[in-house]
C-alpha cells in the first residue's frame, strides 16, 4: 500500500502546522478555484505526502524500488506464456503489447485504491490541522504517476532486447499520462468521498476493478471480441484511455483524434463529477472519520 497508519504521520502534520491557515475549501459553497488556491497554499504538505508515499511504499521490501519494475515483469512473463503460447494469439512482441497497457492499468487501479485508504488513515491529521481534504487524492495521483514513469524503464529495456522499434511518437506519452492522471484523480475523488461514509466501498471496488480489467483489451486483441459485444466493451472508458498510451509505445503512432477526443472527454467528465461528489460529501468528513 502507498499510505501508512496515522501513527507514522508526524512529518506531514509538522509541515502542515507551519503553514498559515487558509479556508478549508472542502465545505459547501466553496468553488473549485478556491480549492486549487488552498492546495497551492499547502504545496509543502503536498510535496511531503508524495515523498512519504514514494519512500515508504517499499520500506519493508528487500528489493525496494526495483519491485516497481520487477512486479510487472513477472506478471508479463506469466501472461506471455499463457496467452502467447497456449492461446496462440498472433501478436508480435506480445510482452511490449501487454506492458504498454498493463503499466498504466496498474497506475489507475492502485491509485484509486490508495486514495481511499489515504483518506481513511489520514482522518486524524485532518482533525488536527486545517488542510484541503482533496490533498490526499492529489498526492496519491502524483506519486502514482512517478511510479508509472519508473515502471516504464524495464519496458524500454525489453523493447531494446526484443528489437521492438522505438518511434518519435513516444514524445506524446506525457500528454497521455496527463489525461489518464486527470481521469484517475476524478475517480479517486469520487471513491475516496464515498468510502468515508460506506466502509465496504473499498472491498466492493476491489472486486469490480478486477472484473473491469478483463473487459479492457490489455492482454488480448480487440479483434477477438465478438462483433455483437464490441459496443459494450467500447463503453469502458479505459479502452480509450489506455489506447492513447499503447499507440505511441507499441504501434509507434500518435493516438487517433477520435481516441484522443473520447479520452479527454472521459477525463473531464471524471474530474467534474469527482469534484461535485467530493464537494457535496466532504462537509461531513469530520463526523465520519
Amino acid at each position: 500500500m502507498s499510505t501508512i497508519p496515522p501513527a507514522e504521520q508526524d512529518s506531514p502534520a509538522e509541515v502542515a502546522a507551519a503553514i498559515p491557515e487558509f479556508c478549508n475549501a472542502a465545505g459547501p459553497g466553496v468553488s473549485l478555484l478556491e480549492e486549487a488556491r488552498d492546495l497551492l497554499a499547502h504545496e509543502h504538505l503536498l510535496r511531503s505526502l508524495v515523498m512519504r508515499d514514494l519512500t515508504v511504499r517499499y520500506k519493508r521490501s528487500v528489493l525496494g524500488v526495483f519491485w516497481t519494475m520487477l512486479n510487472p515483469l513477472l506478471t508479463m512473463l506469466i501472461l506471455t506464456i499463457v496467452f502467447s503460447a497456449f492461446f496462440r494469439f498472433a501478436i508480435k512482441h506480445f510482452e511490449v503489447y501487454f506492458l504498454s497497457e498493463y503499466l498504466p492499468w496498474i497506475f489507475f487501479s492502485q491509485t484509486t485504491v490508495n486514495s481511499m485508504a489515504s483518506m481513511a488513515w489520514n482522518g486524524p491529521l485532518m482533525k488536527r490541522v486545517r488542510i484541503p481534504k482533496s490533498i490526499f487524492a492529489v498526492a496519491a495521483t502524483l506519486s502514482g504517476i512517478v511510479n508509472l514513469v519508473i515502471s516504464c524503464i524495464p519496458l524500454a529495456i525489453i523493447m531494446l532486447i526484443r528489437g521492438a522499434p522505438f518511434s518519435s511518437a513516444v514524445v506524446f506519452l506525457p500528454l497521455s499520462f496527463l489525461i489518464l492522471g486527470a481521469f484517475t484523480l476524478g475517480v479517486s475523488l469520487t471513491l475516496s468521498s464515498l468510502s468515508v461514509y460506506f466502509a465496504d466501498i473499498k472491498e466492493t471496488y476491489s472486486v469490480a476493478v478486477f472484473g473491469l480489467m478483463y473487459l479492457t483489451p490489455i492482454f488480448y486483441p480487440m479483434s477477438i471480441v465478438p462483433e455483437k459485444y464490441l459496443w459494450f466493451v467500447r463503453l469502458n472508458p479505459l479502452v480509450h484511455l489506455l489506447q492513447i498510451v499503447r499507440d505511441p509505445i507499441y504501434y509507434g503512432l500518435f493516438p487517433t483524434s477520435l481516441d484522443l477526443m473520447i479520452s479527454s472527454l472521459w477525463a473531464l467528465a471524471a474530474l467534474i463529477s469527482g469534484w461535485l461528489v467530493f464537494r457535496r460529501l466532504s462537509a461531513g468528513f469530520y463526523a465520519q472519520l
